[in-house]
C-alpha cells in the first residue's frame, strides 16, 4: 500500500494553479479595490473562490482532502469582521418572529386606533346610539333617527312618558288633560308602528330621562344618545340633567334642531339677539331658504343585542294617572276624533294640500275659516308627528305656484296664509328659547329633582 500524504492546506492552496505575474496584478488590483466593496460582497466572493479551490484539490488529490478551515483576507476586511466559513450562520429576525408567531398567545396585540369624536365623519362608526323622542313623534325629516341609525351599528328608539308632565298643577289643574293624553298615546303608538316596519321597534317607559337613560346606556353599552332639542325652560332644566348624568357615564349627547321652519343655525342673528316683536323678526328673515327635507329611512338599524332591553307596553289613561275623558250621551266629546300619529297627520296634510290647490281666489277664498277653520293641523305640528319644513315642501309641489314663507307681498292664496301661520309658529318657538336661556343664565344652580 502507498502512503497517502495529506497537504498542507496553505501550501494547496498557493501551489494549485499559480497565477501568472499579470495575474497576479490583476488580483492585487482588485485586493486594494475590495476596501470599498461591503463586507458581505467580499466574503460571497471568498466563499466561491474557496469552494472552487476546494473541488480542484478534491479532483487531484482525494475525496479525503479537508476542507480549509479558514482563508486569509486583507487586513481592511478583517478589522471588521471575524468570521470563520465554518461558523454557524445566526437566525434572522424574521425567522424568530414567525416562531412566535404561530402560538396566539404570543402574537402582538392589535391596536385599534381610536373612535373619532366628531359623529359627523364616516369612519366615526358608534356601537349603540339611544335615539330619544320627545316632540319629533315622526320618521320623517328626523335628523336625529336619521343620524344615529347612519352612524351607529345599532340603535335603541325610547319614548318617555315623564311623570312631571302629568298629574296636578300647583294650582290644581291637570298638565296634561286626558284628550292630549289620548293623542300623544295614540301618537307614540304609530310611531311604533313605522319603526317596526323598517326593522327596528320603540321602547316605552314611565320615567325621568335623566334617570332612566341613564339606566339604558349602562344596559346596551351605549356610547351616545341623539335627541331633538326643546326650547322651555323645564325642557332645558331636564336636558342639563342628562348631560351631567351622562357625563359621568362617559356617553356623548347630542341634540338637533327639527321643531321649525327655518333651522335655528340659519338665522341672520342670534337667538338672544332677535327681535321681541313679530314684525322686526319677519323683516330680518325675509328671503331666508328653507332648509332642504331629511326622506325618511326605508330601513333603520336594529335594537342591540346587548342588554335584552324589553321594549315594554304602551300605557293607558289610568297608568298616566288620568281618568278616560267624559261621554255625551254614549258618545265621546267632539276633541277626541282627533287621532293623533304621524300616519294620520300626513293623510291630512295631503287632503289639505290638494283643498288649497284647486281653491280658487274667486270662489271660497275663506273656506279655511268659520266651523273647519285652519286645517287642524297644529297639534300634529305641537307633537313632532309632522315637519314644517315637510308640510311647506309638500305645499309647494302641490300648490299652483311657489311661495315664501317670508314674503311681504298679500294673497289670498290658502298657502300663503298656512305659511304666515307656520312663520307666526317659529316666532314664538324662537323667543320662548330665547327668554329661556335668559332664564337659565339668571336663575341661581339648584339640584335636578
Amino acid at each position: 500500500m502507498n502512503d497517502f500524504s495529506l497537504p498542507n492546506p496553505h501550501q494547496a492552496l498557493e501551489d494549485s494553479d499559480q497565477p501568472s505575474s499579470e495575474h497576479s496584478t490583476v488580483v492585487t488590483t482588485a485586493s486594494v479595490a475590495s476596501i470599498s466593496l461591503s463586507v458581505s460582497t467580499l466574503l460571497s466572493t471568498a466563499s466561491h473562490l474557496i469552494s472552487s479551490k476546494t473541488s480542484t484539490s478534491t479532483s487531484t488529490a482525494s475525496s479525503l482532502s479537508p476542507f480549509p478551515s479558514f482563508i486569509k483576507i486583507p487586513s481592511q476586511i478583517s478589522s471588521l469582521c471575524n468570521l470563520s466559513t465554518a461558523s454557524k450562520p445566526r437566525a434572522t429576525r424574521s425567522s424568530a418572529s414567525s416562531a412566535l408567531s404561530a402560538f396566539p398567545l404570543q402574537a402582538p396585540l392589535r391596536h385599534f386606533p381610536r373612535r373619532p369624536s366628531d359623529p359627523n365623519n364616516p369612519a366615526a362608526i358608534r356601537r349603540c346610539t339611544i335615539v330619544w323622542f320627545r316632540n319629533d313623534l315622526r320618521v320623517h325629516d328626523n335628523e336625529a333617527l336619521t343620524s344615529a341609525s347612519n352612524e351607529s351599528v345599532s340603535i335603541l328608539p325610547v319614548y318617555l312618558f315623564d311623570p312631571r308632565d302629568y298629574g296636578k298643577s300647583s294650582s290644581g289643574f291637570d298638565k296634561t288633560g286626558p284628550y292630549r293624553a289620548t293623542f300623544m298615546l295614540d301618537s307614540v303608538s304609530d310611531l311604533r308602528k313605522s319603526l317596526k316596519g323598517r326593522g327596528s321597534d320603540l321602547v316605552v317607559r314611565i320615567g325621568r330621562p335623566e334617570t332612566v337613560l341613564v339606566e339604558m346606556a349602562k344596559a346596551v353599552g351605549a356610547d351616545a344618545v341623539y335627541a331633538h332639542q326643546e326650547v322651555s325652560h323645564d325642557e332645558l332644566k331636564t336636558e342639563e340633567c342628562i348631560g351631567k348624568a351622562m357625563e359621568e357615564e362617559g356617553v356623548e349627547v347630542k341634540y338637533f334642531w327639527g321643531s321649525t321652519l327655518y333651522h335655528v343655525e340659519d338665522l341672520p342673528m342670534p337667538v338672544e339677539q332677535m327681535p321681541s316683536n313679530y314684525g322686526g323678526f319677519k323683516e330680518r328673515v325675509q328671503g331666508l331658504a328653507v332648509r332642504k327635507t331629511i326622506d325618511a329611512l326605508d330601513q333603520i338599524k336594529g335594537l342591540p343585542s346587548r342588554g335584552d332591553v324589553e321594549v315594554g307596553k304602551i300605557p293607558t289613561l289610568l297608568d298616566l294617572g288620568l281618568n278616560p275623558p267624559p261621554n255625551v250621551d254614549g258618545k265621546p266629546a267632539t276633541n277626541a276624533s282627533l287621532t293623533g300619529g304621524e300616519s294620520e297627520a300626513l293623510n291630512r296634510l295631503k287632503k289639505f294640500a290638494a283643498e288649497c290647490q284647486a281653491q280658487t281666489a274667486e270662489k271660497n277664498k275663506d273656506s279655511i275659516f268659520g266651523a273647519n277653520f285652519s286645517c287642524k293641523i297644529s297639534p300634529w305640528l305641537a307633537t313632532g308627528c309632522l315637519s314644517p319644513r315637510f308640510m311647506f315642501d309638500e305645499l309647494k309641489k302641490n300648490g299652483s305656484r311657489t311661495t315664501n314663507a317670508s314674503s311681504k307681498k298679500k294673497s289670498d292664496n290658502c298657502m300663503d296664509w298656512l305659511m304666515f301661520e307656520l312663520l307666526w309658529r317659529d316666532f314664538f318657538r324662537f323667543i320662548t328659547k330665547k327668554y329661556s336661556n335668559a332664564k337659565k343664565i339668571t336663575a341661581p344652580v339648584q339640584a335636578c329633582a
